[in-house]
């Protein structure tokens, strides 16, 4: 299983970047991982809420394939503990899933039509966080899910 982690937004901000990148090594030695940022529209400043995330959805489809298994991070979704978490992507790599997606959705979230798209909707927190400092603690967590699954230090419950 191949985990993916896309950001609609900006490239990684100074003050995120190096944990980001940190936690995206160590995931590295469990599964392969990479980032995409999917930039938005370049009048995105003009556009109506509603515009803007038919827009980003838009470009978001553009590279989602048929098979890929969409996990949405909304506030309306389901919370897990990092143990969950680490169960989830045991079940997902148990069920041969291939590419396994993590999306962070835009400033104003996600479009109906990716909600809809989503095999699972994740809500990491009923507090609002960054956008660029849910890269961090996406990251983290995944990480932590993976000690988690083999049993090392790095969680300590």
């Amino acid at each position: 299983m191949k985990i993916h982690f896309y950001a609609i937004g900006r490239a990684h901000e100074l003050y995120v970047r190096p944990g980001v990148e940190d936690f995206t090594k160590r995931i590295a030695r469990y599964y392969p991982i990479d980032w995409k940022i999917i930039v938005p529209p370049k009048n995105a400043a003009v556009l109506q809420e509603a515009e803007l995330k038919q827009k980003e959805a838009a470009s978001l489809f553009d590279f989602l394939k048929k098979d890929d298994f969409l996990v949405a991070l909304d506030e309306t979704g389901k919370s897990m503990s990092s143990p969950a978490l680490a169960a989830f992507l045991q079940a997902k790599a148990n069920e041969s899933v291939k590419q396994l997606i993590f999306l962070i959705g835009g400033a104003y979230g996600l479009h109906e039509s990716v909600i809809q798209r989503a095999n699972y909707i994740w809500s990491l927190s009923k507090l609002t966080f960054p956008h660029q400092l849910v890269r961090l603690i996406l990251a983290e967590q995944v990480y932590r899910a993976c000690t988690i699954l083999r049993n090392e230090k790095y969680h300590h419950a």
